[in-house]
């Protein structure tokens, strides 16, 4: 493995709001044994802020991206724009439509930004580190194992 100055997974916030969405998904990707950093930049509000985080991710070595957002959820779309690498959304309960708006602004992304977006809220945020693992498990051995693990405990009823 070579040495990275980034985290494999970089995960993304677009306000502070959004880290109870997260909570569960990090414990998934320390089972993994996949470093990880969470950053807080709005799309909206801190643009320059979220470049210079993604290029220096990028560049650094970061495999895939996790971008959790409510609302006009355009953090995601945004992030898919400034990189090749993988981008998984995740859309957060909020506002009048409960998270809705979000997940349909992630899944109607312009050909060329795709953004792979999972359930609403919790749950969509613990799938989306299973699905980092799988990616990056295409060429990790340790990590597809560990996601051999976690799937066989998942048939047995495990969480």
């Amino acid at each position: 493995m070579k040495d990275r100055k980034s985290p494999r997974v970089l995960i993304l916030l677009g306000s502070p709001s959004d880290l109870p969405v997260l909570e569960k998904a990090l414990p998934l990707l320390e089972r993994f044994g996949l470093s990880h950093e969470t950053h807080i930049a709005s799309a909206h509000r801190q643009p320059r802020k979220l470049h210079r985080i993604v290029q220096a991710a990028d560049k650094g070595g970061t495999e895939v991206f996790i971008a959790v957002a409510g609302m006009a959820a355009a953090l995601p779309g945004v992030v898919a724009s400034l990189t090749a690498k993988p981008v998984i959304g995740v859309p957060v309960a909020a506002g009048a439509l409960a998270g809705m708006d979000a997940m349909v602004s992630m899944v109607q992304m312009p050909p060329g930004v795709p953004v792979a977006t999972v359930a609403i809220g919790s749950a969509g945020a613990r799938n989306a580190a299973v699905l980092a693992a799988r990616i990056i498990a295409l060429s990790d051995r340790r990590v597809a194992a560990a996601v051999a693990d976690h799937r066989r405990e998942m048939a047995r009823g495990g969480r």
